[in-house]
């Protein structure tokens, strides 16, 4: 399985993630930033596992980022 993997402290909430795949993002009332969905924070950085089937679409959403902090291993 691959993860998903998300600097949420460098995110500055343009909302693309969530706008491209709202299944797995959701942005913040809180700080306006982005929030991976049921994510495990590690760090400073959270990680989600995924299914095959939301790969591609995550990897559009990691090329999309302006600030490139959402990364797919």
């Amino acid at each position: 399985m691959s993860k998903l993997i998300h600097y949420r402290d460098k995110c500055i909430g343009c909302g693309i993630c969530y706008e491209m795949q709202q299944d797995l993002w959701r942005m913040s009332k809180r700080d306006g930033k982005a929030t991976l969905i049921k994510a495990e924070k590690k760090n400073k950085t959270f990680v989600l596992e995924i299914k095959e089937w939301d790969k591609a679409l995550a990897a559009e959403v990691a090329v999309a980022c302006p600030v490139k902090i959402i990364k797919l291993s």
